[in-house]
């Protein structure tokens, strides 16, 4: 029996490490079908898990609850597994080099627990080269095992989108790969069970790297352009979103909109492939010149405030200016690499210390990771400036009238809708300083 075979009879077992907004609706979606460990090193999350608990909001409560991953945080029990699907972070560091450390980690906890025969698949966004260079090596350490004849590898790039109920594991066409036919020819099969939309069988394990790392560097350009486009048209005072509608209607105008440029792939993957370039001794033009912009961006809409504040005759510093949203997208607690941080420490160098709501975001991570403590939107009041950062659905519900009682009365009202969630004309016409990208 191949070992598909022997996963889809549930005689050897599928093991996920890492159980975040990756890992954790795979390990569901495959638990549908055959038997699988839930691997993380976090304790507090795995004990969430066990609890019924989503903090993802991934794939809900109720679903938790129901699954049959054997959730846990202690590595010895993949001893029992024998297909390995490692789905962890890989993030930069401060000078945007590749940070490989959890992805080296994952490769050292699955080495230790790999047997013969066993196929590791890794999920993570890489730059070409990494799956075979780097992780083989720190597999066959660890495990005494020789790749190729004592176990196998793949890739198979993940494409979850964070707080997205439409395209999900089921619904994307699934990039798999593998070092040889047969290994390519299992990983298919495997993942085959729970993707319904179908795989697509990449040439090799570069090819399916490769692939994965310009998707979200392509994203990172067009959004880029986008956001040059709102800095060139608010020069002169045209109004981007009303720019872009009337473009859109071209049937092949790409539908991309400016904004802030976060999260764990768009703002990162592009600095994973700009790094291997600049080792092959080509220095990136268009990925770089991209990234420049979108990091940038916070600090452009800080400025766009002030400049608010003063046309509005407010003082800038010690105004009171309070911020909708946190999180890197609308719909999702996650608030690492979210790029408001940017606005806000900005601010924060005019001497303004903003009130930050975010009904959504999770509480405990905001302030660990930045030291923010999130405030209820029913205590605001007597603000300066309103920012309205993030287009959570949470905020769709807010009326002229509800967002006027926030201000201070009579005075003139500052409100920068950073996705242009609200109608510009009516705020306008209620004498709002009223500003967008």
């Amino acid at each position: 029996m191949t070992l598909y075979e022997k996963i889809v009879s549930k005689e050897e077992n599928i093991a996920l490490v890492g159980l975040g907004y990756v890992g954790m609706p795979i390990a569901v979606a495959f638990a549908r079908k055959v038997n699988v460990i839930g691997y993380d090193l976090n304790r507090e999350k795995v004990e969430l898990y066990k609890k019924g608990i989503d903090p993802t909001n991934e794939v809900g409560d109720e679903a938790i609850a129901n699954t049959s991953v054997q959730f846990t945080s202690d590595e010895n029990d993949l001893d029992q597994a024998k297909f390995f699907i490692v789905a962890v972070p890989t993030p930069v560091n401060h000078d945007h080099t590749p940070d490989l450390t959890p992805v080296e980690g994952a490769s050292e906890i699955v080495g230790r627990h790999l047997s013969k025969d066993s196929i590791v698949v890794f999920e993570s966004t890489v730059y070409p080269g990494v799956t075979e260079e780097i992780c083989v090596p720190i597999l066959e350490r660890e495990s005494g095992l020789k790749c190729g004849e004592d176990f196998k590898v793949g890739y198979s790039p993940e494409r979850i989108n964070p707080g997205d109920k439409v395209h999900h594991l089921e619904t994307i066409t699934k990039v798999v790969s593998g070092m040889d036919e047969e290994t390519l020819d299992i990983v298919a099969k495997v993942y085959e069970l729970v993707v319904d939309a179908g795989v697509h069988k990449a040439k090799s394990i570069k090819v399916a790297e490769a692939a994965k790392v310009i998707e979200n560097s392509q994203r990172d350009i067009n959004i880029a352009f986008m956001n040059e486009l709102s800095i060139i048209f608010n020069k002169m005072n045209i109004d981007t979103k009303a720019v872009l509608e009337a473009a859109g209607t071209k049937w092949n105008f790409l539908n991309f909109r400016p904004g802030l440029v976060g999260g764990h792939c768009i703002g990162v993957d592009p600095y994973y492939l700009t790094y291997k370039a600049e080792q092959l001794g080509y220095h990136s033009q268009i990925i770089l010149s991209g990234r420049r912009i979108n990091d940038d961006m916070g600090k452009y809409v800080a400025e766009n405030l002030v400049k608010s504040l003063i046309k509005a005759d407010k003082h800038v510093k010690g105004a009171r200016v309070a911020m909708l949203g946190l999180t890197f997208k609308e719909n999702c607690p996650d608030t690492r690499n979210t790029r408001v941080v940017d606005i806000v420490n900005e601010l924060k160098e005019y001497g303004i210390d903003p009130i930050l709501i975010d009904p959504v975001a999770d509480s405990a991570e905001a302030k660990r990771e930045y030291g923010i403590t999130l405030h209820d939107i029913k205590d605001l009041k007597d603000v300066d400036a309103l920012i309205i950062a993030v287009a959570h659905d949470a905020f769709s519900n807010l009326t002229q009238e509800k967002i006027s009682e926030m201000f201070v009365k009579e005075d003139k009202k500052v409100l920068l809708d950073i996705k242009g969630i609200l109608n510009r004309e009516e705020y306008e016409d209620a004498g709002y300083i009223y500003w967008r990208l």
